[in-house]
Order: C-alpha cells, then sequence, then structure tokens
C-alpha cells in the first residue's frame, strides 16, 4: 500500500499538488478496453486476489468520494476471465469515528474452509481479510483481520483488532497464505523502512508469532512494501518448486519492484543469490504492488499490479490494473529467473470483445524502412495485441511505432536494438509533458536467441506493456495519445526479416 507521502512526493516531482483542482473533462481516450478500472473514482494496489466458485475476486484501495488518493477502502470486482469485470458495492469502507480515523489499506483474503478462525457457521468457513489499519492521527499502522459470510461482498470487522501492532508508523502489507507442512498461516509484512520482510505464523489467523526476518538485501534506497511469498514451479516441471520472495521498492530511479529466487521451510526464506543481488520484476515506470491470485486454475500464479499513472487526469475514473502475469522459474546462464506472459486463458475473454480487425503476415523482409500497418478503421484504436517474431538479420533496430500521430511528429516507439542488446520503449516525441525526462526511454537488457527476438505490445489507450522473448523481460508504462494518435506502423534499420506477425485489434 502506497502511502500518501510517498504519493505526496511524486506529485511534487510531477509538479502537481495533491490539492488541486481535479479535472472533471472526460477522458473516454484513455479508458481502458481489457484492462480492469474502477467505474469512478481513485484505484491503487490490487489486494485480496482469491478465486471462489470459478470467480477471480478482485479487491483494490479505492477511494469511494474522489478521484484522487484519500478514504482509503477496498473496492471490489469480479470476472471469469480475467477481462470482462463486475464492479460490486465496496467491501471494506474506512472506519470514522469520534476517536479516530481507520483507512483500509492493503492486504490479503484467504478461504478459512476449516473455520480455524472460528469465524464461520456450521458447515462453512469464512473468507478472512487481512490488512493493514492505518490511523493517521496516532501516526501508526497495524494488522487487522475481518470475516465475510456472504462469498466476499461484505466484511465485518473483528472485535478484538488489531491482531500484530508493533506500534510503528510504517508496518504495512500483509499477504497470508496456508502452508500445509507446518498446518498454519503464514504472513509475510513490510518492516518498511528497516528494508526487511517479517514471517509470522498462526494456527487461527487471530493470534500470530513472529518466525524470521528477510533482509536487507537486493534494492534498499526506497521503503519496501507489498511483500509476497509464492511457490513457483522450474522449467515447467510442477515435481521441482522454489519459493520467490516479491517485494515494492520504487524510488530513487531504481526497480519498482524486485524478487528474490530461494527456499522456504515454513519459519525461513533463504535467498540463493547474494544480498546486493538485484533482480527486477518489471523494467518500466508504472508496474507496482503486485500480488498474485495463489489458486488460479491448473496450479497457475498470476500476478497483477497496479499502473502508475504519472502525470495526466483521466476522469471519471484514475488507476488501472496491469494484465495478469503467468509466472514461471526458468534456468539461464544466469541462473534462475522469473518469467511472464499473459496467461493463456485470457483468449476466452478476449475472443468476447474483438470487434476490431486481425492482421496477420509471415516471412515479410523490412530493410530501411518504415511499413504502415494501420488504415482508416482498422488498428486504428489505441487497443491492440501484438504478437512478433523477427530475425534480426544485419538490422540495427527494429520493431513498432504505436500511437502514432498521420505527420509523424509523435508516436512511441517499441523495439530492440540489436547493438545494445535491449528491448526499448521510446517515449520521447510524445510523453515529455507526462514523464520524467529520465523515464522517457526505458530498457531492458535481452539477448537474441538463435539470432530471433520475440515481442509482445500490449497497447490499451493509456497502457503500453511490452513482453520480450517470450516473458524473459518485461516492460511497463503509461502513455496519454492525443486523440488523433492512432497510427501503427513496423520499422527496421537495417535488414530484419518479420518471421510471424498478429495484430488483434479490440473494441
Amino acid at each position: 500500500m502506497i502511502r500518501v507521502n510517498i504519493i505526496s512526493a511524486l506529485l511534487i516531482v510531477l509538479g502537481l499538488s495533491s490539492n488541486a483542482q481535479q479535472s472533471t473533462t472526460p477522458t473516454p481516450q484513455w479508458r481502458p478496453v481489457y484492462h480492469f478500472s474502477p467505474p469512478t473514482n481513485w484505484t491503487n494496489d490490487p489486494n485480496g486476489l482469491i478465486v471462489l466458485n470459478g470467480e477471480f475476486q478482485l479487491y483494490y484501495q479505492h477511494n469511494p468520494f474522489e478521484n484522487k488518493w484519500g478514504h482509503m477502502s477496498w473496492g471490489h470486482a469480479t470476472s471469469t476471465d480475467l477481462i470482462s469485470w463486475k464492479s460490486l458495492p465496496v467491501a471494506i469502507p474506512e472506519v470514522l469515528s469520534k476517536d479516530t480515523t481507520t483507512w483500509i489499506y492493503s492486504g490479503s483474503v484467504v478461504n478459512d474452509k476449516n473455520n480455524t478462525s472460528g469465524f464461520g457457521t456450521k458447515g462453512k468457513g469464512p473468507l478472512v481479510a487481512i490488512f493493514t489499519a492505518d490511523q493517521p492521527k496516532q501516526k501508526k499502522e497495524s494488522q487487522f483481520i475481518a470475516y465475510s459470510l456472504d462469498n466476499g461482498l461484505t466484511y465485518k470487522q473483528y472485535s478484538s483488532n488489531p491482531v500484530i501492532d508493533l506500534n510503528k508508523r510504517d508496518f504495512r502489507d500483509p499477504n497470508v497464505f496456508w502452508y500445509e507442512p507446518a498446518k498454519q498461516w503464514i504472513m509475510t509484512v513490510a518492516m518498511v523502512d528497516e528494508h526487511m520482510v517479517r514471517i509470522y505464523g498462526s494456527k487461527n489467523l487471530k493470534e500470530w508469532t513472529k518466525l524470521s526476518d528477510f533482509g536487507p538485501a537486493g534494492y534498499t534506497k526506497n521503503g519496501w512494501e507489498c511483500p509476497s511469498l509464492l511457490p513457483i514451479t522450474v522449467d515447467g516441471n510442477a515435481q521441482k518448486v522454489k519459493w520467490v520472495l516479491f517485494v515494492s521498492c520504487g524510488g530513487d530511479h531504481g526497480p519498482l519492484m524486485q524478487y528474490y529466487v530461494g527456499d522456504f521451510d515454513g519459519v525461513n526464506f533463504k535467498n540463493d543469490n547474494a544480498a546486493d543481488k538485484i533482480l527486477t520484476v518489471d523494467y518500466g515506470d508504472a508496474f507496482y504492488a503486485a500480488i498474485a491470485w495463489r489458486d488460479a486454475p491448473a496450479n497457475k500464479k498470476l500476478l497483477i499490479g497496479w499502473l502508475q499513472n504519472g502525470r495526466r487526469e483521466t476522469y471519471p475514473w484514475k488507476g488501472q490494473m496491469s494484465i495478469p502475469h503467468d509466472l514461471t522459474l526458468k534456468t539461464t546462464d544466469e541462473g534462475l529467473r522469473l518469467f511472464q506472459n499473459p496467461p493463456a486463458m485470457l483468449s476466452k475473454g478476449l475472443a468476447k470483445i474483438t470487434r476490431g480487425s486481425v492482421l496477420s503476415m509471415k516471412n515479410v523482409v523490412v530493410n530501411n524502412e518504415t511499413v504502415p500497418l494501420s488504415k482508416k478503421g482498422a488498428y486504428d484504436s489505441n487497443a491492440i495485441w501484438i504478437n512478433a517474431e523477427f530475425a534480426i538479420n544485419d538490422s540495427k533496430k527494429m520493431g513498432f511505432n504505436v500511437a502514432e500521430k498521420q505527420d509523424k511528429s509523435k508516436k512511441v516507439v517499441v523495439g530492440y536494438n540489436t547493438e545494445k542488446q535491449e528491448l526499448f520503449i521510446d517515449c520521447s516525441t510524445s510523453e515529455k509533458e507526462n514523464k520524467q525526462a529520465v523515464n522517457l526511454v526505458q530498457t531492458a537488457s535481452m539477448k537474441p536467441v538463435n539470432g530471433i527476438i520475440k515481442i509482445k505490445v500490449l497497447v490499451d489507450k493509456s497502457s503500453l506493456e511490452v513482453f520480450g522473448n517470450d516473458g524473459e523481460k518485461v516492460i511497463s508504462t503509461m502513455i496519454y495519445p492525443d486523440k488523433d494518435a492512432t497510427g501503427v506502423s513496423m520499422f527496421s534499420e537495417g535488414k530484419s526479416t518479420l518471421r510471424d506477425l498478429n495484430i488483434r485489434e479490440l473494441k
């Protein structure tokens, strides 16, 4: 859960004021088509991800009253395909009393099917939410629980909250799961300023015992938030599993999120890499506070994050989620590394909203030229999905121009630099008003595989997510194209071969 002081600092850097008059001019040109955004008002971190009766439950940080950060509560939406979302009433609202204000910060939800908490009814266990309660008057964050007996629509606060209280100002974002070997619940929670993840255990979700601390390690120039610990299969072998610890740590131009690969024995997490090794989840400037559905079909672990907005105002909503990431670990020359891809299960949901054009091409030589792909009424919606495979040949750069004005004065360039061996997004002609100079060009080191580069480009009105080489590297950012900046073209500096191209337009 990103705190208000961090958001305020970001706004100051970006030249905005958190108290500035909010725009009420509708911006439908930036409303995503196939990513979740709330119908109205502010959202940030995803919370409480759980699958229940075949539906993906998404809770999220939400201001029910305004299009800016504040009044932190848990919004709620559900989906069967992770593309089309049904918005529901606020599930856990802020609590106001004469003595204090309690904001509902980030956390998780578990299905207490064996009723270890005792909150359930005969024959039915409750859903239990574990979250940070921020009490700004007391300058304190502690961990609360609440329970639901109506399948997560509403929650009742536990009468003996808090369940963990260290009398600390920055102590947040509990992520809880059941650890079968020890027959107990495990919590990871951020010791923000210490750059540590504290691990607790509990038999009943009410009484928690400290088990261990992890950290400092990796990137430590900014506070840690939103930790989560996941078992992930290695090289597609279901019998081989390693544990991955995720930490959000954005700031000072370092990674927004990092991860550690290692082992968890029910008490301690042991990092396989050196303490100063930094492994980056996403190389862009937007992907933050991501957590996973642990219980997705086929034992998938699906990570979803908040895409931070940047400078532009959108109305009547502010904020959106990323596309879900299907997580795997693969053995590379550098060791085990995280690979992320949009999950195959999205295809059903995407098929429901595909009303635009589809373009397929194979084995096209592109030699020092730019080839237009969009035409009037086709691929001009700024809601497109590109799958491409290039043989780099003797090219210096190749890729795509998206959100391109007809006179070419503005465009976003997505591609691969063969000389630097980098996947990149270049927003330098289009987003100078929206981004800090350091974020106008975003890169991720990536080598060709047998002379081949694969690029997946997801443009959705105001978001851009790029997956390179089957998810080896990911770059996510926010863009705000002019209304007439809707063109798409492919290019090559030098000779390359477009071995395979598929573009789907979504409207």
